[in-house]
């Protein structure tokens, strides 16, 4: 049965989704707010499940000639130099390793992958609500469709999720990669305590532009951005330095506050990320910080568990959801729990967290199978991805 198919926002698991359903058969329609589709954001690091869901796209290749291997996590503690984090993806050398890649690449190689199939991208249609199958743009309904799929976002207008929001955010740079000793295939980053929290990601190039980049992060108070301001760029450069001296020369780009883009977070799941014609992709179905790099990962396996539902039940649309959502269930649950569980040590006002952190739970993570573990975490394979839509490469 070929269905019509509105997508509500053009993000990760948008694009994604409109290519896996279009592989189907399925007419698709994408609409998105904005005049020209374009990315928010900075770096981010696809993980072997991401990069799995790519391929079965076909836009793997092209995702990994414009990122970056990334082979290892490493934080160390401001005032002592002592690691405390220290995550590999395969210690022993072999293959499995994150991608390092801008927002900006991964929105362009997706975006080809969709109108390659003849998805139909409406834009400058901000969808605000819902009438039955037809959804709400400006003072205007479009026609109705056989199911909507809500992926626009944080911001949706259709999504019924109440998130937490949560204390502290982080600001956001893209910079050229410094003169720097620091590796160019590890997430590095500076901690002191919880409440500061400095990083560099290797995320490679951007369409057009050859030269290698660098995502830069600094943790803050979500309503701490203008306080920031304020205090400017030297006062910020000066701290930020002072914790991490080899962070220098990625701060020499940085001339004007709006190089860096405020970022807030929140926590929330859908219990039922599906209802009658309608389904939630990404962050309109569930919400966590960034702690684990999975955010990007959870929306690619969403659209590839939705497309596996509709495969396995082309006939009966009520049963594609809802394998679409006991596929997902129990994976989201994993990283939803473990992200709320890790965020208070890498991010709040706590004094005694980021202790416990250092003193107990790193030197313990590095024993016995507890690296092996950690590294499945990372990578998105501590669970299968897609529960019972079957094993990820099928």
């Amino acid at each position: 049965m070929t269905l019509s198919i509105a997508i509500a926002g053009a993000g990760i698991a948008g694009l994604a989704a409109a290519a896996l359903l279009a592989d189907l058969g399925h007419r698709v329609t994408v609409f998105d707010q904005f005049d020209r589709p374009r990315p928010i954001g900075s770096g981010l690091v696809i993980q072997p499940v991401g990069q799995a869901v790519l391929d079965a796209i076909g836009a793997g290749d092209a995702a990994r000639n414009l990122g970056t291997p990334i082979r290892r996590m490493r934080g160390v503690e401001a005032d002592t130099g002592r690691p405390v984090l220290d995550v590999w993806y395969d210690r022993k050398g072999g293959t499995r390793h994150g991608l390092g890649i801008h927002r900006g690449a991964l929105f362009q190689v997706l975006l080809d992958a969709a109108l390659a199939r003849s998805v139909t991208l409406e834009t400058g249609a901000r969808v605000t609500g819902r009438s039955g199958q037809c959804l709400q743009i400006g003072d205007r309904l479009t026609p109705a469709f056989d199911l909507i799929i809500d992926s626009s976002g944080t911001g949706s207008a259709l999504s019924p999720l109440r998130s937490r929001p949560l204390p502290y955010g982080a600001i956001w740079g893209t910079v050229d990669w410094p003169e720097t000793d620091l590796p160019c295939d590890q997430l590095s980053q500076v901690y002191r305590r919880a409440n500061r929290m400095i990083g560099a990601l290797p995320i490679g190039c951007l369409p057009g532009d050859p030269v290698p980049k660098a995502a830069i992060f600094w943790s803050l108070p979500a309503s701490g951005h203008s306080d920031w301001r304020t205090t400017g760029l030297t006062a910020w450069k000066s701290e930020a330095t002072t914790l991490w001296p080899e962070f220098a020369p990625f701060l020499t780009a940085i001339t004007d506050p709006d190089q860096m883009t405020m970022a807030r977070y929140a926590h929330g799941t859908l219990t039922t990320p599906w209802a009658d014609g309608i389904v939630y992709l990404g962050d309109a179905a569930h919400r966590a910080s960034p702690q684990l790099g999975q955010g990007a990962n959870m929306a690619l396996l969403d659209a590839l568990a939705l497309a596996r539902g509709l495969q396995r039940h082309p006939h009966h649309l009520p049963d594609a959801l809802q394998a679409y959502g006991m596929g997902r269930r129990w994976h989201v649950w994993c990283y939803q729990t473990f992200s709320a569980a890790f965020t208070p040590q890498y991010q709040s006002d706590s004094r005694w967290l980021p202790a416990l952190r250092d003193r107990v739970l790193f030197p313990v993570s590095q024993f016995g199978p507890l690296p092996r573990v950690l590294s499945t975490l990372v990578a998105g394979t501590m669970l299968p991805p897609l529960g019972s839509a079957g094993p990820l490469g099928g």
